[in-house]
């Protein structure tokens, strides 16, 4: 008990908040040993494996669970520059939603314009000959024909640049006064608007081939947050999972080692795919955090009677 009250006087005065709640996390180096030392060995389902070998497993294991049940969710907020660009996160997976937010902190959400890119724009003279940058030697020969010539870029593109001069169409006629015949015809002209296009917060594109997101002008100076998906594998912080799905991680690497071998019989193979079934899906269970006293509450307001 003594050695525990120590422990927590520790963890209260170090004043380090990167390690408070860390108890419920187990990192990656620590699962690689457990795994070595309880599932390889003699008389063991595997005999002997590499140490490299599992350690591409595990972290295999938290990759995919990050997706779905880890949920590695982050976000990153900025304001837009001048050049309405924001870099892709380095970590960056994919997107969940792309948000400015008011002056009242509420998020509102921004719709990608998928008719829309940033081609490479080759810059031309005036009657319409390529440019080419010289690449391999600096004496400006012309060594087109030998490949040693690159197109010149123009930056930035036409498409790119007519985009980002945009300005979005106020949907909400919020100023329309509908006291004649007049403003009253007006009613029902917004039948048939495409959702993604009717709204005044903004629009974006993302530049995979650059790793860019680009912004219409009328978010430039705006506050917007990307929240993205993760592998969970950005960091050397990163690289932990918790306790919930850790039973989990094991099976995965199981399996993971088990199915690469060719002298393992296809029901073993079979056996502990189906058990890094169950531990992922009751790992999935347990961290979806349901709680009975809240989902009650939820299904108070359901009950309500429409008059």
């Amino acid at each position: 008990m003594g050695l525990l009250n120590q422990t927590q006087a520790q963890y209260y005065a170090s004043g380090n908040s990167a390690n408070y709640g860390d108890y419920q996390f187990v990192t990656l180096e620590n699962i690689i040993n457990a795994f070595m030392y309880i599932y390889v060995g003699e008389s063991k389902i595997i005999s002997k494996v590499s140490r490299t070998d599992v350690q591409f497993h595990a972290m295999r294991a938290i990759q995919e669970l990050s997706y779905d049940v880890l949920k590695s969710f982050k976000s990153q907020e900025i304001e837009v520059p001048n050049n309405l660009s924001m870099i892709l996160p380095q970590d960056y997976v994919n997107y969940i939603k792309l948000v400015r937010i008011g002056s009242d902190g509420l998020e509102r959400v921004l719709y990608p314009a998928s008719k829309t890119s940033d081609p490479f724009a080759i810059t031309q003279n005036t009657d319409g000959v390529y440019q080419f940058t010289d690449t391999d030697n600096a004496d400006g020969d012309d060594d087109t024909a030998t490949g040693g010539d690159d197109l010149t870029e123009q930056t930035p593109s036409n498409t790119s640049e007519s985009f980002e001069d945009i300005t979005p169409t106020n949907y909400q006629l919020y100023d329309v006064d509908y006291s004649s015949d007049i403003e009253i015809s007006t009613e029902g002209r917004r039948y048939g608007l495409d959702p993604q296009y009717s709204q005044i917060n903004g629009s974006f594109f993302i530049d995979q081939l650059r790793g860019y997101i680009k912004f219409g002008a009328a978010l430039a100076g705006k506050t917007v947050t990307l929240h993205y998906v993760s592998d969970g594998l950005g960091t050397d912080a990163e690289m932990v999972a918790h306790k919930f799905c850790e039973e989990a991680i094991y099976k995965h690497i199981t399996y993971g080692v088990l199915s690469t071998r060719s002298n393992i019989p296809e029901y073993i193979v079979a056996r502990y795919k189906r058990e890094r079934f169950a531990e992922t899906r009751k790992a999935k269970i347990r961290l979806s955090n349901i709680k009975i006293e809240e989902f009650t509450q939820v299904l108070k307001g359901m009950g309500k009677q429409i008059k």
